[in-house]
C-alpha cells in the first residue's frame, strides 16, 4: 500500500460500493506485514491529534488513561456526530466499520480496557445497523481482545460533546461536565474513560497496522496524515473528501464540486469560523488558519456563495445552537438566545440594528467562558467572525438596508425548528 496515495481510512471499495467492506473484504484491503508492539510509542511517533475537534495529541489523551491505576477501564468510540453538516463519520463507519473498530480494539489494549462502547445516535438507524453486524462478524472470528459493545444516546448536538457523553453513559443524562483543566480524566463511576471519535479510531487502526513513520508521510510537518472533510453549502451533493491535511482549501472546493469562488466559507463547524472567500487559497491545517482565527475543528466547510446572506446564515445557525444547548447554565439559557435575537434585529435590518449590534459585542464579552462546556464559546466566535467577514454588510443593514438575500438565503444545513419564523426563546 503506497502511503502517499489516498484514500486511506476510506480505502476500499466500500464507498462506491454504498456498504460496509466485510471483515475478510476489510483483512485482505488493509493487508500488512507491519504489526506494532506498542501501540503508545508509534501513536507518538505519528503525531495524530484527535479528529473531533480539539486536536489533542492522541498519544498524550491515551497515555494519561494508559497512567490510571485502576481494574476498569473503558474506551469510547464518539460517533455522535450531532451537526446537521458533519458526515464523515457515519460515511467512514457506511464504509470501513472493522477499521474503526481495529482502532478501538487497539487502543483498548494499550491503555488496559476491557470494554468498548461505540456511541451512535439512536435515530441513525442504518450506522447502527453496520457497526452492529461488524461487531457480529468479529465475535463470530474471535472472542479475544475487549468486548464490543453500541450505545445510542440521543442525538443531540450537545450529546456528542465528550463529558457529556461519558455523563450519559454514567447516569442516562446528556450533561456536560465542568472543566477547569484538560486533559481530564471522565469517570464512568470511578473508572477511567478514554474517548476519541471514530475517524481518530480509524487513524489508529492504520497506524496500528503501516506504524507512525507511515502516518506522518502525509500533511505538514506540524499537521500530520490525511483526514476527512464534510463539504457542504453551495454545492450540488455534499460530500466526505479525505484529503491530506495542509491541502490548499480551494483544492479542496474544487474536487468536491463546490463554488471554488464563495463569498465565505465556514470552517470548523457550528462553532467554528467564517473565512472571507478571497482566502480559499489557505492550506487546510491549524497552523495556517490560526492567523485568521480559524481552525479545521470538527472538519466542516460549508460554502456560502457570493448571492447569499452571511448574517442570515449566522443567525440561522445560533437559534439551532441556542435551541440545542443542554440549558444547564445561564450562558446557553439565556444568552444564546438574546444573541440570536440581536441577530434576527440586523438581519431584517430593523430600527434595533444598530442598538442590536452594540448589545452583541458586550453579550459576546459576558458569555464566553463561563459555560460548563465550549458550547456557548462557540457560537461567540462564531458570531465574533461574522462581524469581521460581513461587515460591509451589517453596516448595510444597520442603515436599514437589508440585502435580497436576507429572506432566502438558505445555505447551512440546518434542521427546520418547529417553526422556523419562531424565535427559539419563544
Amino acid at each position: 500500500m503506497n502511503s502517499r496515495i489516498l484514500p486511506r481510512v476510506l480505502a476500499g471499495p466500500g464507498l462506491l460500493d454504498r456498504r460496509p467492506l466485510t471483515y475478510a473484504q476489510h483483512e485482505t484491503n488493509f493487508a500488512s506485514s507491519f504489526r506494532t508492539t506498542n501501540l503508545l510509542q508509534e501513536l507518538e511517533k505519528s503525531g495524530l491529534t484527535g479528529r473531533g475537534g480539539a486536536a489533542f495529541p492522541t498519544y498524550r489523551k491515551a497515555q494519561l488513561i494508559a497512567d490510571q491505576h485502576s481494574r476498569v477501564k473503558y474506551v469510547v468510540v464518539n460517533a455522535m456526530e450531532g451537526e446537521p453538516a458533519a458526515h464523515k463519520d457515519h460515511t467512514l463507519l457506511a464504509t470501513n466499520p472493522h477499521l474503526v473498530l481495529d482502532g478501538a480494539a487497539a487502543m483498548a489494549t494499550a491503555v488496559g480496557a476491557r470494554l468498548v462502547s461505540v456511541c451512535i445516535p439512536r435515530e441513525a438507524a442504518a450506522t447502527i445497523n453496520h457497526v452492529e453486524r461488524a461487531i457480529h462478524e468479529r465475535q463470530r472470528r474471535s472472542n479475544t481482545g475487549p468486548k464490543f459493545e453500541v450505545q445510542t444516546p440521543p442525538g443531540r448536538y450537545v450529546a456528542g460533546e465528550e463529558s457529556a457523553l461519558v455523563h450519559w453513559l454514567d447516569d442516562n443524562e446528556t450533561l456536560p461536565q465542568f472543566r477547569v483543566v484538560r486533559p481530564h480524566v471522565l469517570r464512568i463511576g470511578r473508572h477511567p474513560v478514554l474517548v476519541d471519535n471514530a475517524e481518530t479510531h480509524a487513524h489508529i487502526g492504520l497506524i496500528q497496522r503501516y506504524g507512525g513513520d507511515w502516518f506522518r508521510d502525509l500533511g505538514t510537518a506540524d499537521a500530520t496524515g490525511s483526514t476527512l472533510v464534510s463539504v457542504s453549502g453551495a454545492i450540488r451533493n455534499p460530500a466526505v473528501l479525505e484529503v491530506a491535511l495542509g491541502t490548499p482549501l480551494h483544492h479542496i472546493l474544487e474536487t468536491a464540486g463546490a463554488d471554488t469562488s464563495p463569498q465565505a466559507i465556514l470552517l470548523g463547524g457550528y462553532g467554528g469560523t467564517w473565512l472571507h472567500g478571497d482566502h480559499v487559497n489557505t492550506p487546510y491545517d491549524n497552523a495556517s488558519l490560526a492567523k485568521f482565527g480559524a481552525s479545521v475543528g470538527a472538519g466542516v466547510i460549508m460554502v456560502l456563495p457570493k448571492q447569499g446572506c452571511g448574517i442570515t446564515e449566522t443567525l440561522r445557525i445560533t437559534k439551532w445552537m441556542a435551541n440545542e444547548s443542554a440549558r444547564q447554565c445561564g450562558p446557553c439559557a439565556f444568552g444564546l438566545p438574546a444573541m440570536a435575537e440581536d441577530l434576527a434585529h440586523i438581519s431584517a435590518a430593523s430600527r434595533d440594528a444598530v442598538a442590536a449590534i452594540q448589545r452583541l459585542y458586550g453579550r459576546g464579552q459576558a458569555i464566553e467562558g463561563r459555560g460548563a462546556c465550549r458550547h456557548p464559546d462557540g457560537v461567540v466566535r462564531l458570531v465574533r467572525s461574522a462581524f469581521e467577514v460581513f461587515q460591509p454588510d451589517i453596516n448595510r443593514h444597520a442603515k436599514g438596508q437589508a440585502c435580497a438575500a436576507a429572506a432566502t438565503s438558505r445555505y447551512a444545513p440546518v434542521p427546520q425548528l418547529a417553526s422556523e419564523s419562531d424565535l427559539v426563546w419563544e
